[in-house]
């Protein structure tokens, strides 16, 4: 029966915007919606507060975080894994 809740929860794929503090990051993921009256597609976005309980994100990588309890006043989710680690820029020196 713990599974099947488990298998429920929400899951969602986006970017790390912004490594907010200790063990937390900031995830925003964009869709499209029709307008409602012209049609045409406008980009939306939407950020989320993430939990990362191993500090292993970094800046522009791609992640998948599912629906959690809650951590903290706006932590609802935690990270599942990295799907895409974003490119390293060497520093010019």
């Amino acid at each position: 029966m713990a599974e099947e809740t488990r298998k429920s929860r929400k899951s969602i794929v986006g970017v790390v915007t912004s490594l907010a503090g200790d063990k937390s990051i900031k995830l925003t993921y964009f869709y499209k919606v029709p307008h409602p009256l012209y049609g045409k597609e406008i980009r939306r976005k939407t950020v989320i507060h993430v939990h990362d309980e191993k500090n292993e994100c970094a800046l522009g990588d791609r992640i998948e975080v599912m629906e959690t309890r809650p951590i903290s006043k706006l932590k609802r989710f935690r990270v599942v894994s990295i799907i895409e680690k974003a490119p390293q820029i060497a520093s010019a020196e």
